[in-house]
């Protein structure tokens, strides 16, 4: 059997619980540290970073639920600890703190928890995904999923900003607690079942896990892919740590306004994954390869506008974000297609294996990304004004989605990726 349409959106439930999990830490949480605790942005980026860093282990993830086929119940166990870390972090957030002694060493922890289980979890759902979904709905199944991620950060973020103000560590922690123990809950009834009905039970994989990482690295497109990503995904995170803060403390935007403006670049996001999203797989215009790249340039034009605004109007900023949230959409939900289509080809039974890779490849440039991009806001603001600054990362921003936007023309045609040229040295 493949899964049906109700069961891909169940598997979105999934997803979404992952996004609005997700979103409390690397948008409430590190806009909090940032500006009412008064840490410095690098302190809050090194731990969003350390818990992508973490995800280094996707691959690991993915090969362990390939070769026991038991994808479920890394699935729920990930969640919970996603669900654990997640409140773990705000808990020192609320207390004040999390910058300093043993508030930081926790909150250490909690990242760690945090990057392990979004790792187990959302590896092996997208491995589920893959290897259970039929060829031709693995596009269209990408997207489902994905909007309903995105809906989840956007409403967990127009939702939360509502709430939070005025903020306090009690109403905090409330929203924490009905956020992570609902995603739980909801995680568990979403998958219950599915598995068993689609997947056909198979003997355990012995092959050892270095051997089976080996053998997916050696696909040639599993590595340029895994390259395109590592650039792309690097721009897409650069401005994730700093847009909040860039808001408050550039515009005194209060806390519940910048978490709001976070949640108008997710339903930005979302408007541009579903117009993809219709445009390939309903009324089939346009290939993976145009929409990547229009919203590779796309983005970097919102960027650059965005980096101008710290001497406009204050109203400016929030159509800006919303507009670079609709062409960040576009380029994700295109690539997420091509990834799709992609784990199911090459040897059988290494969807997971393949997935993780990818995982693995993003939650680096997401470290990285964020980590950077907070830390030049540090140090440039250390010797220049507050909004040249943010402007200036920004406009790195938008050099590398230029950067990327070049190599998606080349490397992907209309159904993924370009065979490699048969002149190629496995290697280079």
């Amino acid at each position: 059997m493949t899964l049906s349409w109700v069961q891909i959106v169940r598997l979105g439930l999934v997803q979404l619980c992952l996004g609005a999990v997700v979103v409390l830490t690397t948008s409430t949480l590190n806009r909090l540290m940032t500006v009412e605790l008064a840490l410095p942005a690098m302190l809050s980026g090194a731990l969003v970073a350390l818990h992508s860093f973490v995800q280094i282990t996707r691959p690991s993830w993915g090969f362990w639920s390939d070769a026991q086929g038991k994808r479920t119940r890394f699935i729920i166990g990930g969640m919970a600890i996603l669900s654990a870390g997640a409140a773990l972090a705000s808990l020192m957030v609320a207390l004040g703190t999390a910058g300093q002694g043993a508030g930081l060493a926790i909150s250490i922890l909690a990242y760690v928890l945090i990057g392990m289980g979004a790792g187990a979890s959302g590896t092996s759902l997208l491995a589920l995904l893959a290897s259970g979904c039929a060829p031709q709905r693995r596009a269209a199944a990408a997207t489902i999923t994905w909007l309903m991620m995105i809906f989840g950060i956007a409403v967990t973020g127009g939702v939360i900003g509502a709430l939070l103000d005025p903020y306090s560590p009690q109403r905090l922690m409330a929203i924490v607690a009905v956020v992570t123990l609902g995603s739980v809950a909801l995680t568990a009834l979403a998958i219950h079942g599915i598995e068993a009905k689609v997947i056909p039970a198979r003997l355990p994989d012995e092959t050892p896990l270095r051997k089976g990482l080996a053998e997916v690295w050696a696909e040639p497109r599993t590595r340029t892919f895994t390259l395109f990503i590592v650039l792309s995904m690097t721009a897409f995170f650069l401005q994730e740590l700093i847009l909040e803060p860039y808001a408050g403390l550039v515009f005194d935007y209060t806390p519940g306004q910048s978490t709001s403006l976070s949640g108008a670049q997710h339903g930005g996001m979302f408007v541009g994954m579903l117009a993809v999203g219709i445009a390939v797989s309903g009324l089939r215009l346009g290939t993976l390869k145009l929409w990547v790249t229009a919203g590779c340039l796309g983005s970097a034009l919102s960027l650059a506008v965005i980096a101008a605004l710290g001497q406009l109007d204050r109203g400016l900023l929030t159509p800006a974000v919303t507009v670079l949230g609709v062409f960040n959409g576009m380029f994700a939900i295109a690539s997420i297609g091509a990834m799709m289509q992609l784990a199911g080809q090459g040897r059988e039974g290494r969807e997971g294996t393949r997935m993780g890779v990818w995982g693995a490849s993003q939650a680096i440039a997401q470290g990285l990304g964020g980590f950077a991009g907070a830390a030049l806001v540090d140090l440039l603001r250390l010797s220049g004004d507050t909004a040249d600054a943010f402007g200036m990362v920004f406009a790195v921003e938008a050099a590398l989605f230029l950067a990327a936007g070049l190599m998606a023309w080349r490397i992907i045609d209309g159904s993924g990726l370009r065979r490699p040229s048969p002149h190629l040295v496995p290697g280079e």
